[in-house]
């Protein structure tokens, strides 16, 4: 049998105890936050019915041409690892009957899977928090999620390295009249048109628009633009939520090519791009998929929603030193017994303190050794301060308080005491 070791799969990663904490930091932001807002937590499996994710993002996409993990199974059903989560939170709230008569309000977290080309920031199993508006049509839903992600980016010190930007696709007949524009315009420039924009001309001729190819970038400035051919209803809902946008003070940039890289989204569509990872990228983006629930067999009915990568969000946190202390270090007090006689005592003050304190983040050192190697081990956890307890301390039912990250002399106090000593210095009672 081979001895060679068993390594994680390209572009699916392992989040390691010295990463997880940030990670807990931005979850917790980002429930706290959707809590506020009102928004009901919906989780749903990794795995689906692969005509879901054809039917909703579309079969001409990049997602369902090159990138989704697709197997059949044992019965011969042909499933795939979730590209994205709106299709997911779309097919569960229409089978448990969360959209009849009714509106919802939901949010999701949890990996996708794309097969990409993996580099910094963009991995083949990847994370990312959803937000989904079901039952309101008005542009005052789409305002809300745009200022529920302009609040975080205010929490979490990024207003200022972000930018929006706007657009609006129409609806589905403006967006066909449009689409015959296109084409005309297209194909008078076809020379200049690469090879993956020709085969789109068929398909799927406003994801030209949204082309990298610094080649073709002069002739797609000139480019019909799609908001000057809106239908007069999209044009009063986009013009709005621009008025609501400008209200509530948030800047916004309108981008006449943005039309995002998924079929069901129609009128409004916005990203959220920041220059401070290198070229310009994307961390949140979304819009409105009215026609999303009837085309996957429901009533009609209007949504919008959201979704931001988490990884590289946590990368635009390290990048630009934005990571708060509490969300490097998981411990405020390390208890360690100075030598094995001590062990039984250290382990029942734990746990008293655990019960008076519920907030605590405490680690009991086991495991033996010499004082120099247990004081090492106490350092090495990123606690805050040590609780050291010897003979003297045993004898006297005291125990002394050690500063691990500070310039203090260290303090002996009773076991009694303790607590509301601990309270002082940490600052918390409880979670």
């Amino acid at each position: 049998m081979s001895k060679k070791k068993i390594q994680a799969i390209r572009g699916m990663n392992d989040l390691l105890p010295e990463q997880s904490p940030l990670w807990q930091y931005f979850e917790g932001k980002m429930r706290s936050l959707l809590a506020r807002y009102g928004y009901a937590e919906i989780r749903t499996p990794i795995v689906e019915q692969t005509a879901l994710f054809k039917r909703s993002i579309g079969e001409v996409t990049d997602i369902v041409e090159k990138e989704m993990y697709t197997f059949e199974d044992r019965n011969g059903d042909s499933l795939t690892l979730r590209p994205e989560g709106t299709a997911s939170c779309v097919r569960a709230a229409m089978e448990h009957g969360l959209l009849h008569n009714q509106t919802q309000r939901l949010w999701y977290q949890g990996p996708m899977f794309r097969h990409e080309r993996p580099q910094k920031g963009r991995y083949r199993q990847f994370h990312q928090v959803g937000v989904e508006a079901f039952g309101l049509e008005g542009p005052d839903i789409d305002a809300e999620v745009i200022l529920l992600s302009a609040r975080l980016w205010r929490e979490l010190g990024l207003m200022e390295h972000v930018t929006l930007e706007l657009n609006s696709l129409g609806s589905s007949e403006a967006r066909a009249a449009y689409r015959d524009t296109l084409v005309a315009y297209f194909e008078q420039h076809h020379d200049q048109l690469d090879e993956d924009s020709r085969r789109r001309m068929s398909s799927n001729p406003l994801r030209i628009l949204d082309s990298k190819n610094p080649e073709m970038a002069p002739m797609l400035a000139e480019a019909p633009k799609l908001i000057d051919h809106l239908d007069d209803e999209s044009r009063e809902h986009f013009e709005t939520l621009c008025a609501m946008l400008d209200a509530a003070g948030i800047a916004y940039v309108i981008n006449p090519r943005l039309v995002r890289g998924l079929d069901y989204y129609g009128r409004t569509v916005f990203e959220w791009t920041t220059t401070a990872l290198g070229s310009q990228g994307t961390v949140c983006a979304g819009g409105r998929y009215d026609g999303l629930v009837e085309q996957l067999g429901g009533k009609p009915t209007p949504a919008v929603g959201f979704a931001m990568g988490i990884e590289r969000l946590i990368l635009l946190l390290e990048t630009l030193a934005l990571v708060p202390d509490a969300a490097r270090s998981q411990l405020d007090l390390y208890i360690l017994p100075m030598d094995d006689a001590a062990t039984a005592s250290a382990l029942l003050l734990c746990e008293r303190l655990r019960d008076e304190l519920p907030g605590l983040r405490a680690q009991l050192h086991c495991g033996g050794g010499s004082f120099k190697s247990r004081i090492k081990k106490a350092d090495k956890s990123g606690a805050r301060l040590a609780l050291l307890l010897g003979e003297d301390e045993l004898t006297h039912s005291t125990a002394t308080l050690k500063f691990m990250r500070e310039d203090r002399e260290q303090q002996t106090l009773t076991q009694n005491a303790l607590g509301e000593a601990l309270v002082e210095l940490l600052g918390h009672r409880d979670n």
